[in-house]
């Protein structure tokens, strides 16, 4: 809006003047040697400013012309320019989904069009990183650390190179060069304090840990935490060294860490030793609290020396009864129970815990037994118990077990990463003991029942005979008698002599449920017979057997067999006469298909001409001599002809 209202009173003013200068009167003359002009004022003005603004343009022409060509390669540039930020855009994208070869394409396209800008690199150095080729990143990293702008990041990527190569002393050299460039760069700090304090070198840690809190990167109580972890770890390499400076440093790390396990205890320790028992009762009283810990317990127990078992038990009990219902409260008092031989006093603060004990309950109660009754049996099985009981809690930082407190993970060089808890191979499971199975599983996993044995001459045994399969295979002492079943086989040889019972042949009595077995399959009177007929079974070549059932009227006994011995003549076949039923067919009817059965079509030969001259005959062995003595054969017409006349 103020931009209309002044652009009017412009062209307002621009009205005022021009008729004004209308309104006076005059000429303007102008005299060049022999030219002279002569204009009135009116006139004079408007050439004046028509000369201007022709003089303002053709400026404007000729400065464009002289600019044309930087502009030009500007424009040039700029279009080049912004290719390659399309490519490394595309580039990191392709990066961010996997596609190494997109990458690469796009790395090398901006390499191309913006070779200078740091993202060009940056795009180059992960596109090698994603392709594996560690030689072409880290050469890609170390261009980037040579310039000012991209140092911080060149140093962050080579660190990152030299820690997947378990090269330590060139990712530590690479990671003290970048706090020099940048001293609060966190991932540099991290790494120069973890390996300081790999190395032992803790008044070096403790430097890096203070410029880390003065450049912001850590608050007041992680600060005091981590410093009073670091002052331990000193004090307890220092206790066998220079015991004044260990104790300076731990009364130093209680005071800024007072629940810090390990400096509780080596507190309570040179307090008690410089006989300020009271200070160290309340130093551990005041970490157990907050940690029970076995250690607490047992310096709690020993801070005044020379005292008795029942003293040192009276102790850990008033100890104990800060945390009620702790288990670390009870072990410490059963122990302490133990060595004053307050063996009842054991077995009660036991008692809760015996149901699913911990390896340390059960290793009690077995040097309970031990000591109280002298039971080496109930000892070793409390040992046993103690083999497959659970873990107790132990020192643990990811994933990483130690049977001592150390102030950095061994993993990923975490401070301050052990943690008194139980670790996590032990930790029981949420689920339960069993997998409930679904419908699906029940049905697969159910025994399945035992086929009866297929009969033979069956294809599969009859569904309607299954029960009777399954009872013939139980064993029975007095089978029942089939009457309206008759199976006999005859056979015609020359009569022996005198036959030979089955007792006195055989050593081994043959019982009815075997003859029966070798049974063809019995038939009900409803079930249809297929009429197809089968060929006569021939009779044994070894011996003649005679199977001869009981009959209906007869009470029911074993059948015999008859043993004759071998003829020296092959037996005809018998045939089957009019009383002697038909023999056993094969393979039965379907009888479980609604459709009636579809007779075999026959099958018609296909007899080809001799003379067919539309299939070649298969290729035979010529027998050279069937061909000589062969009759020739004259073929008729003008072809028989020719051949007479021997063309």
């Amino acid at each position: 809006m103020i931009r209309i209202i002044l652009f009017l009173i412009l062209i307002g003013a621009a009205a005022v003047g021009a008729a004004w200068v209308a309104e006076q009167p005059g000429d303007v003359v102008m005299t060049w040697g022999p030219w002279r002009i002569e204009a009135t004022l009116p006139v004079a003005v408007l050439a004046v400013f028509l000369l201007i603004v022709a003089a303002l343009l053709l400026w404007s022409i000729l400065r464009a012309l002289v600019r044309a060509p930087g502009h030009i390669r500007r424009r040039h540039h700029a279009r080049r320019h912004a290719r390659g930020r399309h490519a490394i855009t595309h580039g990191l994208l392709a990066i961010g989904h996997g596609d190494s070869v997109a990458a690469r394409q796009h790395a090398n396209v901006a390499r191309k069009l913006a070779g200078d800008d740091p993202l060009t690199l940056l795009l180059h150095a992960q596109a090698a990183q994603l392709e594996g080729d560690r030689d072409a990143a880290q050469r890609a990293f170390r261009t980037m650390s040579e310039r000012a702008d991209t140092r911080l990041l060149g140093l962050r990527g080579l660190f990152i190179e030299a820690q997947r190569a378990d090269d330590a002393v060139a990712a530590v050299m690479i990671a003290d060069e970048a706090l020099k460039v940048a001293p609060n760069a966190p991932w540099a700090s991290h790494a120069v304090l973890g390996f300081r304090c790999a190395r032992g070198d803790w008044n070096g840690a403790l430097a890096i840990l203070d410029s880390n809190y003065t450049a912001g990167l850590l608050d007041k109580p992680s600060y005091r935490r981590q410093r009073g972890v670091l002052l331990t770890a000193r004090a307890l390499d220092l206790e066998s060294k220079n015991r004044d400076a260990s104790r300076d440093s731990v009364m130093e790390a209680v005071k800024l860490a007072p629940t810090l396990v390990p400096a509780a205890v080596l507190a309570a320790k040179y307090e008690s030793e410089a006989h300020q028992v009271r200070r160290a009762m309340r130093i551990i009283e005041a970490a157990w609290v907050a940690c029970p810990h076995p250690d607490l317990a047992d310096a709690y127990a020993h801070v005044r020396l020379g005292d008795s078992a029942r003293q040192r038990l009276s102790r850990v009990e008033n100890l104990a009864a800060r945390t009620p219902g702790h288990i670390e409260g009870a072990l410490a008092v059963a122990r302490a129970a133990i060595d004053a031989a307050e063996f009842k006093r054991t077995r009660a603060v036991l008692a809760p815990f015996l149901d699913n004990p911990t390896q340390r309950v059960a290793m009690l109660m077995a040097e309970l037994e031990r000591t109280e009754h002298g039971d080496a049996g109930k000892a070793r099985e409390w040992t046993l118990r103690a083999v497959r009981a659970r873990h107790d809690p132990a020192w643990t930082a990811d994933g990483y077990v130690s049977d001592r407190w150390r102030p950095v993970s061994p993993v990923t060089g975490r401070l301050d990463a052990f943690q008194w808890q139980t670790p996590v191979a032990s930790l029981p499971s949420d689920r339960s003991g069993a997998i409930e199975p679904s419908a699906f599983e029940e049905a697969m996993l159910a025994p399945r029942p035992m086929r009866p044995a297929i009969p033979e001459g069956l294809a599969e045994p009859p569904r309607d005979l299954a029960p009777d399969l399954e009872a013939a295979a139980e064993p029975k002492v007095e089978p029942e008698p089939q009457p309206e079943i008759k199976a006999e086989t005859k056979v015609d040889v020359e009569p022996a002599p005198a036959p030979v019972e089955a007792a006195e042949a055989v050593p081994e009595p043959v019982t009815a449920p075997a003859v029966q077995d070798n049974l063809p399959p019995q038939r009900t009177a409803a079930e249809p017979v297929a009429p197809v007929a089968s060929p006569p079974l021939a009779p044994p070549q070894a011996a003649g057997v005679e199977v001869t059932p009981p009959k209906a009227e007869e009470p029911a006994a074993p059948p015999t067999l008859a043993v004759a011995p071998t003829p020296a003549l092959e037996p005809a076949a018998p045939t089957p006469t009019a009383e002697s039923p038909a023999p056993t067919p094969l393979f039965r009817a379907r009888t479980d298909l609604d459709r009636p059965p579809q007779p075999v079509p026959v099958i018609v030969p296909i007899v080809r001409a001799p003379d067919d001259p539309g299939v070649e005959e298969e290729e035979q062995p010529r027998d050279e001599f069937a061909e000589q003595l062969a009759p020739s054969k004259q073929a008729g017409g003008w072809r028989g002809f020719w051949s007479r006349l021997g063309g």
